[in-house]
């Protein structure tokens, strides 16, 4: 692959990218670095991209193994930190007038998503992406049954988080 063909297919898919790191790393020097290791693994891999594939589920398959990857190597360093500076535990405002409801929700889900295993984040990644389950098992490795099967218990375990929360608000 040519290094211009190559940024150009970078460049647009760049959110892929984007969402990955946003939702393995809370820290913004360790996104960057993230996403650093991705472009790098990427342009490394690039001689096993085979053209029968499209581009962005190859791409998925590299950036979420190095994500994880990535991940797991932070916290056996000790070097990963449960609340960031940009996660905020409780704001105290009022929010009763109905501003800010959804923005709330997506902000929650966005924790939740943050705080899932490797797997599972990269599941909810996709699935969030409207990836088909076919899709997703061809990018994670899995097959399509434990796709659903696993995508089926981590929503019933965010729909408890957001009920779990709604009664602390």
């Amino acid at each position: 692959m040519e290094q211009a063909d190559f940024l150009q297919l970078i460049q647009d898919n760049k959110g892929i990218l984007f969402k990955i790191s946003n939702s393995y790393c809370r820290n913004r020097d360790d996104r960057e670095d993230l996403m650093q290791e991705m472009i790098y693994q990427l342009w490394k891999s690039g001689e096993t991209f085979d053209v029968n594939y499209k581009f962005s589920t190859w791409m998925y398959r590299i950036a979420l193994n190095v994500a994880i990857s990535f991940y797991r190597q932070q916290r056996r360093s000790g070097l990963h930190i449960a609340f960031g500076g940009d996660l905020h535990l409780m704001e105290l405002e009022d929010r009763s007038d109905g501003r800010g409801g959804i923005e709330e929700k997506i902000d929650l889900l966005q924790q939740f998503i943050r705080d899932l295993a490797e797997l599972d984040k990269a599941l909810m990644i996709l699935y969030l992406e409207e990836k088909t389950y076919r899709e997703i098992a061809e990018i994670l490795g899995i097959t399509e049954t434990n796709v659903a099967t696993k995508l089926s218990r981590i929503k019933g375990r965010l729909k408890q988080q957001f009920i779990k929360s709604n009664e602390f608000l």
